[in-house]
């Protein structure tokens, strides 16, 4: 895979993590702190399991494709833990050079 799209990949999965993580959080305060339903638990925490190994998949791709240090692989898997650091990491890693940036779409 070419870094341009390895990037684009990475910034998606990053973004759908961090998606997912809402989703469940939404399910956990509606389980917990409402004490209505265990539904969206149920439904979101798989859910959010499934995206949250897809994006230790995609680092781990960024890594080598992308040629990270250590220091930047860490904080990209360590970011997968609390609820949208996903997105902290994607906006650092543009700033730091270490994500390239998007390239931009031409108007029509």
């Amino acid at each position: 895979m070419k870094p341009p799209a390895v990037a684009m990949l990475f910034r998606a999965v990053a973004l759908a993590e961090a998606g997912s993580w809402l989703l469940l959080l939404g399910g956990m305060f509606v389980k917990y702190v409402l004490g209505d339903s265990e539904r969206g638990v149920q439904m979101f925490g798989p859910v959010h399991g499934g995206v949250f190994m897809l994006y230790l998949v995609v680092t781990v791709v960024a890594w080598r494709v992308l040629r990270w240090d250590h220091r930047t692989t860490f904080l990209a898997l360590a970011a997968s833990v609390p609820p949208l650091a996903t997105i902290w990491f994607d906006r650092w890693a543009t700033r730091t050079g270490a994500l390239p940036a998007p390239e931009p779409v031409p108007a029509s």
